[in-house]
């Protein structure tokens, strides 16, 4: 009897290693059919689970309080599965090279817990070959098992998009690659078992692994482009979203805006490309330019803070400057390479202490900014947007406005970052209003 078919009569489980934005809906998804282990080394995470906390608001406290995944920090407890999907973070160093260690530490983790006759798949992102490369060669070593003998291995990178409720796990098209046909199909009926629409068959597990940083370091070059249309267009005094808008109207314009390029995958995948790009001798022309571009962002915002508070009158190291967000995206609380940071960092440059407001951040986000509460921000001298939560969308400008010092609106400082603000209504009641 096939894998597949053992696991689909619950005679055999899966693990999901790693039980993070990724790693966590995908085994609450596959424990709706088939016996699940959910395994991370983080034992609090393990014990908000077990209590039916969802740290990462990704399906909600009520999912985990509802599914049968078995949550556990025991690695041992990896014998009883025998197909193993890792989905661990790849961040990068500080020299912008990959960093591998977690998803080295899942294989020594899987291997020396690893059965024969089973099948491991990687989610997490790398450059094409580590999978074969690197990780092959820590199962072997960790298990005394044989790759394509023994065991079977494969890819399958991950898609899903925290925060976003309409684009999840189910309904995004999963890309699947084994090592040989007979673990490509075993792979990708698994998956079929939670992606309602389907999956794709990669013809190797290198070409799934370029694939996943292809389709990030895409956006990431749009994006760039924005961004350095809008930093020229701030020196023509020209609004870059009116630009937008009016291209827009042609059928096959992109529709790419400007903004803050953070998070786990835009903000690091092209990263992985360019690394493996120089290590076979080619230097990276427009991915690397791209990514500069949006490394700069967060210091370009910053010293357009520091320009609209000197031409109001505001002394700039005694300004009370407030910014609403500091998660990467949207109604998330993951902090991690938020590019927000870089506005604070800047803006400390200039003797200026910023007042950090966010509803969704994690309260061990890993930056040192003590976060408050919205209620509590008055005597502002400028406030800016730069995460679009929905409390923010929402407030209306009387809330807005109540932040302020009580001053005329022409020495009040409005930063829309991500131009959630009617820009018309602002500037009609004379707010010095700036948006990227």
């Amino acid at each position: 009897m096939k894998l597949y078919q053992k696991i689909v009569n619950k005679q055999e489980k899966i693990s999901v290693v790693g039980l993070g934005y990724v790693g966590m809906p995908i085994a609450v998804a596959f424990a709706k059919k088939i016996n699940v282990i959910g395994f991370d080394l983080n034992a609090h995470k393990i014990e908000q689970y077990k209590n039916g906390v969802d740290p990462t608001n990704e399906v909600g406290d009520d999912a985990i309080k509802e599914t049968t995944v078995d949550f556990t920090e025991d690695e041992t407890r990896l014998r009883e599965a025998r197909f193993h999907i890792i989905a661990v973070p790849t961040p990068i160093n500080v020299d912008k090279t990959p960093d591998l260690s977690p998803v080295k530490g899942a294989s020594t983790i899987v291997g020396r817990n690893l059965t024969e006759g089973s099948i491991v798949v990687y989610e997490s992102t790398v450059y094409p070959g580590v999978t074969e490369d690197v990780c092959i060669p820590i199962l072997e070593k960790e298990s005394g098992l044989k790759c394509g003998v023994d065991f079977k291995i494969g890819y399958s990178p991950e898609r899903i998009n925290p925060g976003d409720k309409v684009h999840r796990l189910e309904n995004i098209k999963k890309i699947v690659s084994g090592i040989d046909e007979e673990s490509l199909d075993e792979i990708a009926k698994v998956y079929e078992l939670v992606i309602e629409v389907g999956v794709h068959k990669a013809s190797s597990i290198k070409v799934a692994e370029a694939a996943k940083v292809v389709e990030n370091s895409q956006r990431d070059i749009n994006i760039a482009f924005m961004n350095e249309l809008a930093m020229v267009f701030a020196r023509m005094n020209i609004d870059t979203k009116e630009v937008v808008e009016a291209m827009n109207t042609k059928w096959n314009a992109l529709n790419f805006y400007p903004g803050l390029v953070g998070g786990h995958c835009i903000g690091v995948d092209p990263y992985y490309f360019v690394y493996e790009a120089e290590m076979l001798g080619y230097h990276s022309q427009i991915v690397l330019s791209g990514r500069k571009i949006n490394d700069g962002m967060g210091s370009f915002v910053a010293d357009e803070i520091i320009k609209k508070l000197v031409l109001v009158g505001k002394v700039v190291k005694k300004s009370k400057v407030v910014i609403l967000g500091i998660t990467f995206k949207e109604n998330c609380p993951d902090t991690r390479n938020s590019k927000v940071e870089d506005i604070i960092k800047r803006l400390k440059e200039y003797g200026i202490e910023p007042v950090v407001v966010d509803p969704h951040a994690d309260t061990k986000q890993e930056y040192d900014v003590d976060l408050v509460d919205l209620s509590e921000i008055k005597e502002a001298d400028c406030v800016v947007l730069a995460v679009a939560h929905n409390e923010f969308k929402t407030m209306g400008l009387k809330k807005l406005d109540s932040m302020f010092k009580d001053c005329p609106n022409e020495e009040k400082v409005v930063i829309d970052v991500k131009s959630i603000l009617d820009k018309a209504e602002f500037q009609r009641l004379g707010y010095c209003y700036w948006r990227l």
